[in-house]
């Protein structure tokens, strides 16, 4: 049903269900239930869900072998479920942006078994790897930027937006150079997921760096639920404040540098 969703294939959620039910004796209910706990541990993976399916957390333990056995032996999983970088998303593609999760008050200790699932399959580093993915999600940004200006009457600073990571290449800490009305700049770095708007994703050393220098400048743009419709969120610094920032990644060398 997921795959059929993602290719746009018309499918009836009803007929899925009765043949299941007739496969393992269950009920309607019990087989609408057990979707919603599958929704609930593809969404801690940051993979999409089936529309309709809320997220129902308290799933029994046996779930989270058989979702890393499918996806273990279904390497295609991911690639089944994400679209070309260009799917109909012209220019004139909107962009709906909503206000950023919140950090939670208290602190949250995931279930040992799904810590373990989520560090196999690390949602984070897979969109980092995902070149083809950042891209489309920086296009649609430049694209929304230069439509923003246009609409302020700003067309001066609409053709000076920049997208950086392209014309002069990763370093810079940010992959879109834009403005807001007045003409003051915005350093837009842009972070895209097929997964939900909680999907964790990597800050490189750069990016932060640069958020503390250039807190009134920088803007993250988190692009979320890509492969069905994008929608978008904005963090700006401090970041300590939006997330919870861990180091995952430690420089070896052979000598002082």
């Amino acid at each position: 049903m997921l795959q059929a969703e993602q290719r746009g294939e018309p499918y009836v959620k009803a007929h899925h269900s009765r043949a299941l039910m007739d496969r393992i004796g269950r009920t309607h209910r019990s087989v609408e239930f057990k979707h919603m706990n599958i929704s609930a541990v593809l969404q801690e993976l940051g993979r999409p869900t089936i529309r309709g399916y809320k997220a129902k957390a308290n799933y029994q333990g046996a779930l989270l072998g058989a979702v890393e056995r499918y996806l273990s032996t279904h390497p295609e999983f991911d690639a089944q479920l994400e679209p070309p970088p260009i799917w109909g998303m012209g220019e004139d593609f909107a962009l709906f942006e909503e206000s950023p999760p919140t950090l939670r008050d208290a602190v949250w200790t995931r279930d040992p078994d799904m810590e373990r699932l989520v560090r196999k399959f690390d949602p984070a580093a897979r969109d980092a790897r995902n070149r083809a993915l950042g891209f489309a999600g920086e296009e649609l940004v430049v694209n929304a930027e230069r439509r923003k200006l246009q609409a302020l009457d700003r067309p001066d600073l609409a053709m000076k937006v920049r997208w950086i990571s392209q014309e002069d290449g990763d370093g810079a800490g940010y992959d879109i150079h834009s403005f807001d009305r007045a003409g003051q700049d915005r350093l837009i770095e842009v972070k895209t997921t097929i997964g939900s708007r909680t999907t964790p994703f990597y800050l490189t050393r750069n990016e932060h760096k640069l958020s503390a220098e250039r807190p009134e400048a920088f803007r993250l743009y988190r692009l979320f639920e890509f492969s069905k419709a994008p929608r978008l969120f904005k963090l700006q610094p401090p970041l300590e404040q939006a997330v919870q920032l861990s180091p995952e990644v430690y420089r070896a060398s052979f000598g002082s540098a």
